[in-house]
């Protein structure tokens, strides 16, 4: 049995139908390669919103919840104030190494994201950058950790 994973989008843009959002489907099909049962990503404006989808993800029972934008300067990405309150604990090596491997890849502009990463009750929840390029760094960073550490949030071993 798969265990539930969600995409939230946090984007002004694509949530008014702007422009399709290409991010959200990148993090779907990488969770369903890890056997998670995900649904279509949830493509929200940013701010509010984005915590109102991830609380509704938590309380749904996913296990974890990934998410992509919001995690820039710009005075409308907001993603981290409202994913903090969320958490339980949080989980800064995480983050730490999405915006480390960006760096690494050759964009320096990695340092600039954000993003957070933390257990609100038995899920985990990691902020992804918004860019595509930004994204696919961070899935190369979950890829080896993220089924470990969604069974370690709720205390199994493998």
């Amino acid at each position: 049995m798969s265990l539930r994973a969600a995409v939230v989008v946090a984007s002004n843009r694509a949530a008014a139908g702007v422009y399709a959002d290409e991010t959200g489907p990148l993090i779907a099909d990488f969770l369903r390669g890890l056997d998670f049962a995900v649904a279509d990503p949830v493509v929200v404006p940013d701010g509010d919103p984005v915590a109102a989808a991830i609380r509704a993800e938590v309380d749904g029972g996913a296990r974890v919840v990934l998410t992509t934008g919001g995690t820039g300067l710009t005075p409308t990405d907001r993603t981290p104030e409202v994913t903090r309150p969320l958490l339980d604990r949080e989980v800064p090596g995480i983050a730490e190494a999405i915006r480390a491997y960006g760096v690494a890849q050759g964009v320096p502009t990695a340092v600039l994201s954000r993003g957070l990463a933390g257990v609100a009750g038995a899920c985990l929840v990691v902020n992804l950058p918004g860019s595509r390029g930004g994204v696919r760094d961070a899935l190369e960073v979950l890829g080896p950790i993220l089924v470990h550490a969604v069974e370690q949030v709720v205390g199994s071993d493998h």
